[in-house]
């Protein structure tokens, strides 16, 4: 039962911990530089990643030059383009209207998976991902503005979050077609590598730049737990449960992060959380289920019938 049930697991906790970088992401460009924060969170990341993959693995493994070309557009969209739109969206939008941007995401990813893929939907299918975008839309749309938030986003933002939005769905893409050729923890440490790598020129100067006395701890915190929760622990559990369900489903899932978003602002904070809040957690949780478990069940009844 466990067993059937992990992959869903592990979709959920990751994109909930995603949730929590957006909070964590408005701490880090209060004043610090986004490449120079991210390369250091990815460095971070690399000091876990790297012993663990060798040690899983049993040593380095060989990669083929396909599958290494689709871990570098995991990379590239995922989490390089990922980090840079959403951070510096942050910075000049409202989270409000991020999180009605982001609640795309599952509709993102269940077109990408269709175009392709060529995944189909079934009407439980449809109704999931509709339940859960009714939720998070509940949650975005009507619960009100957030205290610290200061007019509507603007347009450029709003933009940025989208094309965050859509990076993030083309990781999911990507790594389905190498999931079964690449482990979940050498494929995250080496996006993470690549990342890195590309983070990096850019952070030489802005380190060159930087007043180091002026970064407050909180910061720094903020970073460490980029690099070994967002980054490392977040990423192996994605890329672990994407490859056991197709990427349509695993595109509801995506519907925790702004759920996780809500629930942290008002623990750290201190954003108040309303009935609707609620409401639209549980539409989500709901289409979740709708999706994954009502789905198993309909393939296990259907199993068995033929062997009646």
């Amino acid at each position: 039962m466990f067993k059937k049930l992990a992959p869903y697991l592990e979709l959920s906790s990751a994109t909930a911990v995603a949730g929590s970088s957006v909070v964590v992401g408005k701490l880090i460009t209060n004043g610090f530089p986004v490449f120079l924060s991210q390369s250091l969170s990815l460095a971070i990341a690399l000091a876990v990643l790297f012993p663990v993959a060798y040690r899983l693995e049993g040593g380095i493994p060989r990669i083929d030059k396909k599958d290494l070309l689709y871990i570098f557009l995991q990379s590239l969209t995922g989490m390089f383009l990922f980090r840079i739109f959403m951070l510096y969206g942050l910075k000049y939008t409202t989270a409000v209207d991020s999180g009605i941007i982001t609640s795309s995401t599952p509709a993102v990813t269940a077109l990408l998976s269709f175009l392709f893929l060529r995944e189909r939907f079934g009407i439980i299918k449809g109704i999931g991902i509709i339940t859960t975008l009714s939720g998070i839309l509940m949650i975005n749309l009507l619960g009100g503005e957030l205290p610290g938030d200061k007019g509507a986003g603007s347009v450029f933002g709003n933009i940025l979050v989208m094309l965050a939005v859509t990076g993030e769905a083309l990781l999911t893409i990507f790594r389905k077609l190498n999931s079964n050729n690449v482990s979940s923890v050498t494929g995250t440490a080496l996006v993470t590598l690549f990342s890195f790598l590309m983070f990096l020129p850019v952070s030489i100067f802005d380190a060159v730049r930087l007043d180091f006395s002026a970064v407050t701890p909180l910061q720094w915190v903020s970073i460490l737990y980029y690099g070994v929760v967002v980054t490392a622990l977040a990423y192996i559990l994605w890329f672990n449960g994407v490859s056991k369900v197709p990427a349509s489903t695993a595109a509801a899932y995506t519907g925790f992060m702004p759920v996780s978003a809500v629930v942290l602002s008002c623990l750290i904070l201190k954003e108040p959380l309303t009935l609707i809040h609620f409401s639209g957690i549980l539409l989500v949780i709901l289409g979740i289920i709708f999706i994954s478990v009502i789905k198993s069940n309909g393939r296990r009844s259907a199993s068995q019938r033929n062997e009646m």
